[in-house]
C-alpha cells in the first residue's frame, strides 16, 4: 500500500470513529434550509451522506482514470511494438540493400581484374610476338650479310657505328 492510499485510510477511519462517538448529535433532527424550502432532518446524517457519496464520486472517477490510463498505455505499447516491428524490418531491408551493393561492387572489381588480367596476358603475347619478330628480322639480316661475324661488325650489318651488337659463339 502507497503513502497516499494509506493516508486516506486514515482520513477515512477517522471520520468513521468521529461519526461512531457522536453518533447521537450527528442523529438529532435540525432544521435545514435548502434555499427555497426548510425542512427537519438530522443535519450530521446529512453531511456524513454527502461526504460518502463524495467519497464514492471520487473513488469511481480514480478508478476511471486508472483503467482509461491502463488502456492508454496497452495501445501505447501496441504501437511501439508496430513502430520497432517497421524499424526492424527497415533495418533489415538496409542490410540487405547493402548485402546487395557489396555484393554488386564485388562483381564489378571481379570483372575490371579479369579484364586487366586479359589485357595483360594481351600485352605480354603481343611483347613476346614482337619481340620474335624482332629476333627474326635480326637472324634474317645476319644471315644474309654472311652469318654471325658479318653481324659483328657494326658497318656490315648496316646499324650506325656506336652500335654494337655481341652474338655469342655456339
Amino acid at each position: 500500500m502507497g503513502v497516499r492510499s494509506a493516508f486516506l485510510l486514515i482520513i477515512v477511519l477517522l471520520i468513521a470513529a468521529l461519526a461512531a462517538l457522536n453518533w447521537s448529535t450527528l442523529a438529532t433532527p435540525t432544521a435545514i434550509s435548502l434555499g427555497f424550502m426548510q425542512v427537519t432532518a438530522p443535519l450530521g446524517l446529512v453531511m456524513l451522506g454527502l461526504t460518502t457519496a463524495l467519497g464514492v464520486f471520487f473513488l469511481i472517477y480514480v478508478l476511471y482514470l486508472q483503467s482509461s490510463v491502463l488502456l492508454e498505455g496497452r495501445r501505447h505499447a501496441r504501437e511501439i511494438a508496430a513502430q520497432r516491428e517497421l524499424a526492424d524490418k527497415a533495418e533489415a531491408s538496409r542490410f540487405t540493400e547493402l548485402r546487395l551493393f557489396l555484393e554488386q561492387q564485388e562483381q564489378k572489381r571481379t570483372a575490371r581484374v579479369s579484364d586487366l588480367q586479359a589485357a595483360l596476358i594481351a600485352r605480354v603475347e603481343q611483347s613476346d610476338n614482337t619481340m620474335a619478330a624482332h629476333l627474326g628480322q635480326i637472324e634474317d639480316r645476319l644471315e644474309r650479310r654472311g652469318g654471325p661475324l658479318a653481324a659483328a661488325t657494326p658497318q656490315a650489318s648496316g646499324l650506325p657505328d656506336d652500335s654494337v651488337i655481341v652474338v655469342p659463339r655456339s
